[in-house]
């Protein structure tokens, strides 16, 4: 029986950079997740007898609003929904079933990075048809159904049961419950060299791999240890859980700080890598090296042609446009475009479909490529394996080659998490107001050569996004870009990105906040981080 239930507005369901995100009691609220879901479908159009790819990171909550997604698409007309078992799939994996099957699109439940438990929280977001994030005038659409939905349509179904995999009915639609891993690693097969891959860990090579119990785990089970033959063990924290085992799922030297003193030990593995709550951001770290996200986009993209998906070589790189400029000189050096995009992995979706890009990166962990339209975690893993069973060096020295080669970009990111919105804003608004005034000023010694509010062309819709992040150049190529994030779930968290380059090979082994310190101190010198915010110190370094 289809029901038409009455309900009324929240007014606080504006999708961020990836979709909606609160707590677990927010979303929890009578009918909030049902609002934001009708909303979704009242922004679609063409979807009567499509197929809607349903599936999460594992989270808590995520089960409950599974049921409901199911119900209410049975409601509003799709002809079959595919569920990941268990209700897992991983965003990149999400991304490729979208794609493999052509499905209308997908919604996937995950706050990404963010913590999971009662009281932590949760996420919804939709993929469009070409597997990747909404864009933005969808998102905005749905963000305005949100302010005048009046009711929802839901099905009176028995509860699925999404451990079985197989076919069921449900209201007349089809639902499908999917091996989550099968698909997404069916394709990890055609990309890379796993008889290299295969040799390189039978000769002995360690490597450790922390999934966080977040929802990387069973890819990264399957692939490295079944597949490939890393000895048992390789893979930790590899069952996904709903609150994350209690910990952070961001792969960061700061939630993953553990993995970090291992590779840094006397008895380190080879390699070691981590990914985050919804397996779309990756950690890497060599024996005695951490490869800054930044300088992993670079590194890849120098040495994709390695790997038989990517033997024919690139059609350009695309870098959100906090991430360093690393990427760039690797571009440059291959003859191949590059793409500077404001934040969000949406803005990589044009450039993917139109063929101008083949690699693209973010300085916040985030890698991937054109075979989904997702950043993909498990994947640079598995291209940064493929490179070193290639080149038969070790990370470190295909590090210091590249700096050597390319010169390095010292980079660090200062995170001030959960500011009071306000005083954010008015960090924000007081420093637009200076732009105009800082070009040719000296500060700490260095001189100011330009500073702009990041505005995008997309090249290929022709479409202006604006005010993405306000940056301050200096002579020399130094600079320190200020940036409210759209990630989190409570307050505001201002990202100060900080770079220096440095083409002086001898200079190549300065720890980076040394490096930094004059640009940290110009950075607060310039937005009064302290003063606006009543913060000494960043809540995280990266």
């Amino acid at each position: 029986m289809i029901r038409t239930v009455p309900t009324k507005p929240y007014s606080d369901q504006k999708p961020g950079t990836s979709g909606l995100r609160k707590k677990v009691p927010v979303f929890q609220q009578e009918h909030y997740a049902e609002n934001f879901i009708q909303s979704i479908f009242d922004a679609l159009e063409g979807f009567e007898g499509k197929t809607l790819v349903i599936g999460g990171d594992g989270r808590f909550y995520n089960r409950e609003v599974i049921q409901k997604a199911i119900a209410m698409a049975a409601a509003n007309g799709f002809g079959k929904v595919m569920v990941g078992q268990g209700g897992i799939l991983s965003t990149p994996a999400a991304s490729h079933v979208i794609r493999k099957y052509q499905t209308f699109g997908g919604i996937i439940l995950s706050a990404s990075h963010n913590p999971g438990g009662p009281h932590e929280d949760f996420g919804i977001k939709y993929n469009a048809g070409n597997g990747g994030p909404a864009p933005e005038k969808l998102t905005d659409a749905i963000f305005e159904k949100t302010k005048t939905i009046s009711s929802f349509k839901t099905a009176d179904v028995d509860p699925i049961d999404i451990d079985r995999i197989g076919k069921v009915e449900a209201a007349g639609m089809t639902v499908e419950i999917i091996d989550p891993v099968a698909d997404y690693a069916e394709l990890m097969e055609s990309l890379f060299d796993f008889d290299a891959l295969r040799k390189l860990f039978k000769s002995g090579f360690r490597m450790r791999f922390d999934a966080m119990h977040a929802v990387t785990g069973p890819y990264a089970k399957e692939i490295l240890e079944n597949r490939l033959g890393a000895q048992d063990g390789t893979c930790r924290n590899f069952k996904p859980l709903p609150d994350f085992g209690g910990h952070h799922p961001d792969p960061n030297l700061v939630h993953a700080k553990h993995l970090y003193d291992e590779m840094m030990g006397a008895d380190a593995p080879d390699f070691g890598a981590a990914s985050d709550g919804d397996g779309d951001r990756n950690l890497i770290i060599g024996k005695g090296i951490f490869v800054t996200p930044s300088d992993s986009v670079a590194m890849l993209a120098a040495n994709a042609r390695l790997a038989p998906g990517y033997k024919d070589g690139l059609k350009g790189i695309a870098r959100s446009m906090p991430t360093s400029g690393a990427a760039d000189r690797v571009a440059e050096k291959l003859g191949i475009g590059l793409y500077e995009t404001p934040t969000g992995w949406k803005f990589f979706g044009n450039l993917l479909d139109a063929g101008m890009a083949t690699i693209c990166g973010e300085e916040s962990a985030g890698t991937g490529s054109n075979h989904v339209r997702e950043k993909d975690g498990l994947w640079a893993v598995l291209l940064w394996l493929n490179i070193l069973a290639a080149r038969g060096e070790s990370c470190k020295q295909i590090v210091t080659e590249h700096w050597a080669t390319y010169g390095r970009n010292y980079y660090s990111r200062h995170d001030y998490e959960e500011v009071e919105s306000g005083r954010a804003n008015a960090l924000i608004d007081e420093l637009r107001a200076k732009l105009g005034s800082l070009p040719g000023t000296s500060v700490r010694g260095m001189t100011v050569a330009s500073a702009d509010d990041f505005a995008y062309h997309d090249p290929v819709d022709g479409s202006t996004s604006e005010h993405q992040g306000i940056r301050v150049l200096f002579e020399g190529g130094s600079r320190v870009v200020f940036r409210l994030s759209g990630t989190g779930t409570s307050g505001a968290t201002l990202r100060v990105y900080i770079e220096r380059y440095e083409p002086d090979r001898s200079k190549h082994d300065l720890d980076t906040q040394v490096a930094l310190a004059d640009l940290i101190a110009a950075a607060d010198d310039i937005a009064a981080i302290h003063r606006n915010t009543g913060r000494p110190k960043p809540s995280v370094i990266t």
